[in-house]
């Protein structure tokens, strides 16, 4: 797929005031600090598109951006970030809970997690709950040029036995390097691929 324009579209609060469009939606999620931002930007070939930022946690809206008049790309806040009052993480919660759970645009949701870290309870749990809600999910590695190609392997290896241990078919598995452009092209010819079956 050949991403000729990105546009932000809308950042709103609350599911119920997402962009009234019947495109498909491709959610990004991920724990605070996992290189989201980054990885939109790589993705869609415009270095500015989501707001990097060195303090993690920076988005708390549901951020739309439209790609090529066709598809929505969705950032989503990040969760398991401490430094938020109990308050303001149940609200971010229940946000993300609303999107996912309500939103009938949504066709996919890819979960980012750093390649360079052991599995961790609090993304397991979170693949555990799409899982129990059919919600359609694959999973893409970030940050693989911070690793040597073998230490990458053994990694994901590593991920994927944990995997197999609650899931009888593991999701579709992307790794990526938003440095080096790595995994670009396999996330969105399976982005494309899920759109034309979306047509048919």
């Amino acid at each position: 797929m050949e991403i000729k324009k990105a546009e932000f579209t809308l950042s709103a609060p609350m599911e119920s005031m997402c962009p009234k469009d019947t495109k498909p939606e491709y959610a990004f999620i991920g724990r605070s600090n996992v290189g989201k931002s980054s990885l939109i930007n790589m993705l869609t070939g415009k270095k500015n598109l989501a707001k990097t930022s060195a303090t993690p946690g920076k988005t708390l809206l549901i951020n739309h951006f439209i790609i090529n008049n066709e598809w929505y790309l969705v950032d989503l806040p990040g969760y398991g970030f401490a430094k938020r009052s109990k308050k303001e993480v149940q609200k971010l919660e229940q946000m993300i809970n609303g999107y996912i759970l309500q939103r009938e645009q949504l066709v996919n949701v890819f979960l980012l997690i750093d390649i360079r870290l052991e599995a961790q309870k609090i993304d397991l749990e979170f693949m555990e709950w799409m899982g129990t809600s059919s919600v359609p999910f694959a999973i893409i590695f970030t940050k693989a040029d911070k690793l040597s190609a073998s230490k990458v392997l053994q990694n994901l290896n590593a991920y994927k036995k944990v995997l197999s241990e609650t899931w009888e078919e593991l999701p579709p598995i992307f790794v990526t390097s938003s440095e080096k452009k790595q995994g670009r092209d396999e996330v969105l010819d399976y982005i494309e691929q899920i759109n034309k079956g979306l047509k048919e």
